[in-house]
């Protein structure tokens, strides 16, 4: 195989590799200075030069040598005796440099066929790195992707550019069917290297591809006069988002909506119709909580003292909307305020602010009985009464009879209070 052969191609590997031509001329410099150094047994960096032309898919290798008297040759690799240099041009003299070419067939078969080789690998590496680096630069990006193959567990897809990325099952919206041939957005989720390969992850169940199909759809968003404060989802079911601008002149939630809601409406068609609340953004925890809540129209909001619970009082009529179909309106409305909340209706209001906490009890109640409900989830005499005795004495690990006496005790109070 000659020089022209040879290079011509990995010039044309290249072409569909993506490997520009600063780099593919470097990795056959690379790998020829390599094979030179292993054959020459010495780095042969100042007495041979390698000319690569990937345009035209042709190289060059020149050996040069400066013209000694035949007696003074002390080193044939960068000297040349006078009498062999005249036979190469006539006119040399002593002290003139000869490059003479070295033709690709000189070296052989097996010396090609490992130059061949390692061009292979490198530019293979080389590949892979590009994609790693390529795809590390783009995580939390949305890409464009088409389906190549879309099996049981994931789907397999391919950019502009021919490189497979993978959709696992785990990354995809319930209701998402893709075909072959299809095209597909999400973001890249992460890029990892597994036995020197790049493996490109992809969501479209992320918070982030939720973020940044907003980002596309409204200007305000991107240009950074509306924040997205925070995004929960339940991925192709509901999905709640709070927003904020510094600029009174915005209304944040009207904006990502839309006029008439045609800025939401693509984002809700891209999810498969996944339910989309805009709410927003107030560091008042009650008011954030009844924004979360809606559409449910809230009564009242009791929240605990360590700000982690809130008891959240409505009309018998608004339980279920503040619950929401499947109980995710009540689950992301947690999510998204950070409170673990608990609904009830109006009358049970009364009963609540009457409810008197254990350690009100101390007095009559040993604190290790008292210790040992509190470690059950029971902290007020209504939340142990809510329960038989039976139950209790199982939940709390005590004795039948402690626990009757502890009811006994309890109840003694409210009818206290009733008289």
């Amino acid at each position: 195989m000659d020089n022209y052969k040879l290079v011509e191609t990995f010039s044309e590997f290249k072409e569909f590799k993506n490997i520009d031509r600063e780099a593919m001329m470097r990795i056959i410099e690379d790998v020829f200075r390599g094979m030179l150094n292993k054959k020459f047994d010495t780095d042969t960096t100042d007495f041979i030069d390698i000319i690569v032309n990937v345009d035209k898919g042709d190289f060059e290798i020149y050996h040069n040598r400066t013209v000694v008297e035949d007696d003074e040759l002390t080193d044939p690799l960068r000297q040349i005796k006078l009498s062999d240099a005249i036979k190469i041009e006539p006119d040399f003299e002593v002290g003139e440099e000869v490059n003479e070419e070295l033709r690709i067939e000189s070296f052989g078969r097996r010396d090609i066929l490992a130059l061949r080789q390692n061009l292979q690998t490198k530019v293979s590496e080389y590949e892979k790195e590009n994609i790693f680096q390529k795809y590390k630069e783009k995580v939390g990006e949305i890409v464009t992707a088409e389906v190549l193959h879309a099996w049981k567990r994931e789907i397999v897809v391919a950019d502009d550019e021919g490189i497979e990325l993978i959709l696992p099952k785990s990354e995809q919206i319930p209701e998402d069917k893709y075909n072959k041939g299809d095209t597909l957005r999400a973001i890249v989720k992460s890029v990892e290297s597994i036995n020197g390969s790049p493996v490109v992850t992809l969501s479209r169940t992320s918070e982030i591809f939720l973020q940044r199909l907003l980002e596309a759809e409204v200007p305000e968003i991107y240009d950074g006069l509306i924040t997205v404060k925070k995004i929960v989802r339940e991925p192709g079911q509901r999905a709640k988002i709070a927003v904020e601008s510094y600029d009174d002149r915005i209304d944040p939630v009207g904006a990502c909506v839309g006029m008439k809601g045609t800025r939401i409406h693509g984002i809700v068609r891209e999810l498969r119709n996944e339910n989309i609340d805009v709410i927003n953004w107030t560091t008042n925890p009650t008011l954030l909580i009844t924004r979360a809540l809606s559409p449910a129209k809230i009564t009242n909001i009791v929240l605990s003292s360590d700000n982690t619970m809130a008891n959240v009082y409505m009309e018998n009529d608004q339980i279920s909307l503040a619950i929401g179909k499947g109980g995710y309106n009540i689950k992301l409305a947690g999510k998204l305020t950070g409170y673990e909340i608990d609904v009830y209706r109006n009358s049970e209001a009364n009963n609540a602010e009457e409810d008197v906490d254990l350690q009100e009890f101390s007095d009559e109640i040993d604190q290790w009985v008292i210790d040992s409900l509190v470690h059950m989830g029971c902290d007020t005499a209504k939340a142990v009464l809510s329960y038989t005795p039976e139950e209790v004495a199982t939940r709390a690990d005590l004795e039948i009879e402690t626990v009757k006496d502890v009811f006994r005790i309890l109840k003694a109070e409210f009818e206290q209070d009733a008289e």
